[in-house]
């Protein structure tokens, strides 16, 4: 299992560096803006149509941020989406949104959250719909469940409500960062520094570690029934980080779902996949539904 775990961290974090020349080469009209918000600063980067009628929000993963973790989506679902402005954002203390430092406490998605809201309230979205990876999924299922009318549409991929105690020993497993190869640590020693990527990885272990211990693990596992939202589920079959039990529960606990699964997907298949992802994701956000009044 750790084998693989480290297998999805090389995947992942080098994808975030070797994807940037792509990028540059290829790359949408973007700016990049800060927003203040509770008086700190948040970083974040907008493409496709200024001025559009409906926006949607990237959330990263674990410490990552809107440039390192969603490159393909920045550059070309503004192509498939003309009507939305395409935000991705560095939540507090990740990437470009420093100062503040970043403080993992229990509550850590919800405060996320909170922050999303305003910033994007700041920017001028009263509503908008949400991509989330990994923790940023975690993050979106919180927001949508706690503000209802706020978001739109949800997507979330490689993301879990609640912490199984397999996943607690895999966390510690990778908690020292020295451990890892170079080429695991790079793009994330480039993004904080050595020394201040070493002391974050190991306070996320720990917040994770107490939610085990002390809320039975509870992520927002009670609060999946209040997302009201249409939700699209992506799933790899093969992430190493997601036991497939967390799938599952989702896709019966959200009340209207629409799933894909990448069946030799890993963690990143926004990243491995990026031409059919953001095809579907595209396709979804353009869809139909029932209005939130008639749930």
């Amino acid at each position: 299992m750790f084998s693989l775990f480290k297998q999805r961290i090389r995947v992942c974090h080098t994808a975030r560096l070797c994807d940037h020349v792509l990028f540059r080469m290829n790359s949408t009209k973007f700016i990049e803006k800060n927003a203040v918000v509770r008086g700190s600063k948040l970083h974040y980067i907008k493409a496709g149509e200024e001025n559009g009628r409906s926006a949607v929000l990237l959330m990263p993963g674990a410490l990552g941020s809107g440039i390192t973790d969603f490159k393909p989506q920045i550059n070309d679902l503004p192509k498939l989406l003309p009507n939305y402005a395409v935000i991705a954002w560095d939540p507090p203390g990740y990437g470009q949104s420093t100062p503040p430092i970043r403080q993992f406490t229990k509550d850590f998605f919800t405060k996320d959250a909170d922050y999303a809201v305003e910033l994007m309230k700041t920017i001028g979205y009263d509503a908008f719909s949400i991509l989330g990876w990994s923790d940023g999924g975690i993050t979106g299922m919180v927001l949508a469940a706690k503000y209802p009318l706020v978001v739109e549409k949800l997507v979330i991929w490689g993301s879990n409500a609640y912490i199984i105690e397999k996943e607690t020993k895999i966390y510690e497993s990778i908690r020292d960062v020295s451990n890892w190869s170079p080429r695991m640590r790079e793009p994330m020693e480039k993004m904080y520094g050595a020394e201040n990527f070493a002391r974050l990885w190991s306070d996320w272990v720990d917040v994770f570690l107490k939610l085990y211990r002390e809320d039975n693990g509870e992520i927002c596992a009670k609060s999946l029934h209040k997302i009201v939202c249409p939700t699209f589920i992506l799933h790899g079959l093969k992430d190493p980080m997601i036991a497939e039990e967390h799938t599952d529960h989702l896709r019966k606990n959200i009340a209207i779902t629409e799933y894909f699964e990448f069946k030799d997907g890993k963690h990143n298949i926004h990243l491995r996949y990026a031409d059919e992802f953001n095809k579907l994701v595209a396709a979804f956000l353009q869809k139909d539904f029932p209005s939130k009044s008639k749930i």
